[in-house]
């Protein structure tokens, strides 16, 4: 629960607290990682499912996304467009890292993130239109297996930028493998519920699939470029994945 708590307060916005904090609880918090991304993916979809109700499904789909962005911040969001603004074009990594840590956006990551919260929400807005237990499963799956997508990435790679001046020092360190181990339990315990629910073991597969395929994709780019990944990095590989996995629930097949 200790970690948990660690884990909600990185992600989100939410405001718990700890008496006392050690450095190594950040490290191990990753674990939940996916945990905490079906709590935000189980607010956007009481907002989706509420919302549905009222309005339009595009409407319901706005509200569902900016509920998942206010909870976490744009945390994540943020990684996106600085990844994309380093590593859109040819610059070496010393100047990719530099442009990480530079507060202005740039127009690969401003086109990055306007593609992202656009695809994201029309995928949500074909959900609201379908049986709203798929919309629902469809929200948990994507945000649970998109954060576990990150916590593998940063568990195959060093870290690739000063991990002096890191943001948050701790997970600039190696994270152990059975933390990687935990985060993928919380994944299998989510799919044999959402199995429960009746979602189709395929269409289950399908986005366990794909948010595999954004990981390792994530990895190779940002190994190739920056020698590890960043916490920006893990913010990118977040949002791809989030995306993918919504692919996976809305394809007609």
């Amino acid at each position: 629960m200790r970690l948990f708590i660690v884990a909600l307060q990185f992600l989100t916005r939410l405001p718990v607290r700890l008496n006392r904090f050690e450095p190594a609880w950040l490290n191990d918090c990753v674990r939940h990682f996916p945990l905490v991304g079906v709590l935000v993916g189980a607010c956007g979809a009481a907002v989706l499912v509420g919302a549905a109700q009222l309005w339009p499904a595009w409407i319901a789909a706005l509200l569902a996304l900016a509920a998942t962005v206010a909870l976490t911040g744009g945390f994540h969001e943020d990684g996106l467009a600085d990844t994309f603004d380093a590593l859109g074009g040819v610059v070496g990594r010393d100047k990719a890292l530099a442009i990480m840590k530079d507060s202005r956006i740039g127009s690969y990551g401003a086109l990055a993130l306007g593609l992202s919260l656009l695809l994201r929400a029309a995928l949500l807005a074909v959900l609201a239109q379908r049986p709203l237990v798929g919309a629902v499963a469809a929200l948990l799956a994507s945000h649970a297996l998109a954060r576990a997508a990150a916590v593998g990435v940063m568990v195959s790679l060093p870290y690739g930028g000063d991990v002096e001046h890191a943001k948050a020092k701790p997970l600039a360190l190696a994270v152990a493998p059975r933390n990687f181990g935990m985060a993928l339990g919380w994944c299998g315990l989510l799919s044999l519920a959402l199995a429960a629910m009746g979602v189709p073991p395929l269409r289950l597969l399908a986005a366990l699939t794909a948010a595999a395929v954004v990981a390792l994709l994530m990895r190779d780019w940002l190994r190739r470029r920056l020698g590890g990944y960043t916490g920006d990095g893990l913010g990118a590989t977040e949002q791809l994945a989030e995306i993918a996995v919504l692919l996976a629930f809305t394809a007609s097949a």
